[in-house]
C-alpha cells in the first residue's frame, strides 16, 4: 500500500451546527487538504491544547501516550484507510509488533497532534477524498461521502428549505445510496 504523509493544518466549526466541527489535514507540499468531521467534544480537546491557556499533561490521553511509550517498545503511526458511511477508518499501527488498532479517526488525529506521531492515509483513498488546499481560503470544500448520515439529513433539510433543490437531490440519492448498501 502507498501512503501519503498528512499533517494537521487546523480545526473549525461549521456554520449552522452546534456539534460538528472539522479537522483540516494536508499533504506535505500543502497542495491537497482532507476535512475529517468530529464532534464537539474533540473541537474542545482541540481547543484546550491548541490555546495553550491549559496545563494537559495530567489529561487521560497525554497520561495513556505516556504509558504506552514509556516502555521504548514499538515505533507507533496513525494509518487512515477507509471511509464508510461517512466515517474515516483509521488504525494506530506499532512498526514493531505489527499491531493495528482500530481508533476513531478524530481521535488518532488529537492522538497524533499531541503525541507527534506520523498520519498517513491509503495513497487512493487520499486521491479520492481530498481537495486542493488554498492557504487562508475562507471556505472548505467537502466530499458528500465524509459526511456522517445526521449531517446528511440536515444538510438536505436546509437544502429543501432554501429551496435549493439541485443540492437536496444530490444529497437525497447519497442517502439512498447508503440505506440501500446498507
Amino acid at each position: 500500500m502507498n501512503k501519503v504523509r498528512l499533517k494537521f493544518k487546523s480545526v473549525s466549526e461549521i456554520k449552522g451546527t452546534d456539534d460538528v466541527g472539522l479537522l483540516v489535514l494536508v499533504d506535505e507540499d500543502e497542495s491537497r487538504q482532507l476535512s475529517i468531521a468530529c464532534d464537539r467534544n474533540m473541537l474542545f480537546q482541540f481547543g484546550l491544547r491548541i490555546s495553550g491557556r491549559t496545563d494537559v499533561s495530567a489529561l487521560l490521553p497525554e497520561v495513556l501516550w505516556q504509558a504506552l511509550t514509556s516502555d521504548g517498545d514499538g515505533r507507533y503511526e496513525i494509518l487512515i484507510h477507509d471511509l464508510i458511511d461517512g466515517q474515516y477508518r483509521a488504525l494506530l499501527c506499532n512498526d514493531i509488533t505489527l499491531q493495528q488498532i482500530p481508533i476513531r479517526a478524530s481521535d488518532a488525529v488529537l492522538l497524533a497532534y499531541i503525541s507527534g506521531l506520523p498520519v498517513y492515509i491509503d495513497e487512493r483513498l487520499m486521491a479520492k477524498q481530498s481537495v486542493e488546499y488554498t492557504q487562508g481560503s475562507s471556505g472548505i470544500s467537502l466530499p458528500v461521502n465524509t459526511l456522517s448520515d445526521e449531517m446528511l439529513q440536515s444538510a438536505l433539510d436546509k437544502a429543501v428549505e432554501a429551496e435549493n433543490y439541485e443540492l437536496a437531490s444530490y444529497l437525497r440519492d447519497e442517502i439512498n445510496r447508503r440505506k440501500k448498501r446498507n
